[in-house]
């Protein structure tokens, strides 16, 4: 599975300081969608709302993709959904019809007098994600391993409050299991995916392009357009997921995109190819 780096360019520097840029987006259009092109070697996509919603492909992508491979665009999946495997994630771009591997879904906590749960005393973190099969026993193995493992790390994939699980409406996201844990140990995890910039060491040494030289793609502004502005990123918004022309337009909206456009294949209609 090919990945990509993707970051917008801003002749703002506040942009590249971690602080939201307070300028007005540009609407992504024939002119500064070739702009773009040429000033980024790699593209880094998020996955839920902008490749696709649920298991349905959003229309034109696989024809972007093309042309953006065709152009020598290094491509980066970037996902905060930590449903999958990156195994699993590389089928599902082939297929977009596998399921996902079930831990502990049929275990239960039960309520017994005298009834002590036993837990690993040896475990180290504790990381909490998008778990569609979350319940009582694996809530109770966190709090034990976070509360009582000395030096236990409580880890969260991300805090998003919701996501587009299908394709016909947003489901919860891993932010009220992490909200959950939270509630049950009284810490508060360290998050690792977007916007946190942790992922962006990685990215950097695997694929030695500049993060002047990447365009984040997403459709959350939160999470793909922080991470973008604050890692040094170009960044491009699509209306194709979670947020809205009107909260992108909303006064008290302080996380301004360099560039928004409906969907991903908007590009390539725009550069003509």
């Amino acid at each position: 599975m090919e990945q990509v780096s993707m970051e917008a360019t801003n002749p703002n520097p506040s942009s590249m300081s971690g602080v939201a840029a307070a300028s007005a987006a540009e609407l992504l259009c024939c002119a500064n969608a070739r702009a773009l092109l040429d000033s980024v070697d790699a593209f880094l996509f998020d996955c839920d709302g902008v490749i696709w919603k649920g298991d349905k492909l959003i229309d034109g992508v696989p024809q972007t993709l093309d042309m953006l491979r065709s152009k020598g665009k290094k491509l980066v999946f970037v996902t905060n959904n930590s449903t999958k495997s990156r195994i699993q994630y590389a089928n599902k771009f082939q297929s977009l019809g596998l399921s996902v591997n079930q831990e502990d879904a049929e275990k239960r906590a039960q309520w017994k007098s005298n009834c002590l749960f036993e837990h690993d005393k040896y475990v180290g973190a504790v990381v909490v994600g998008l778990d569609p099969d979350i319940n009582y026993y694996k809530l109770q193995y966190a709090t034990l391993c976070i509360r009582e493992n000395p030096g236990c790390l409580f880890i969260a994939t991300n805090r998003d409050s919701v996501g587009h699980m299908t394709d016909l409406q947003e489901w919860p996201g891993a932010g009220c299991m992490v909200a959950a844990v939270c509630g049950s140990t009284e810490q508060e995890p360290i998050v690792v995916g977007k916007p946190s910039t942790f992922m962006m060491d990685f990215l950097l040494q695997k694929f030695n392009v500049s993060t002047s030289r990447m365009c984040m793609v997403g459709d959350r502004l939160d999470t793909d357009i922080l991470f973008g502005q604050n890692a040094g990123c170009k960044t491009l918004l699509v209306l194709s997921g979670v947020t809205t022309q009107s909260t992108l337009d909303d006064p008290s909206n302080s996380i301004k995109p360099d560039y928004y456009t409906n969907k991903v294949s908007d590009i390539l209609s725009l550069l003509g190819e």
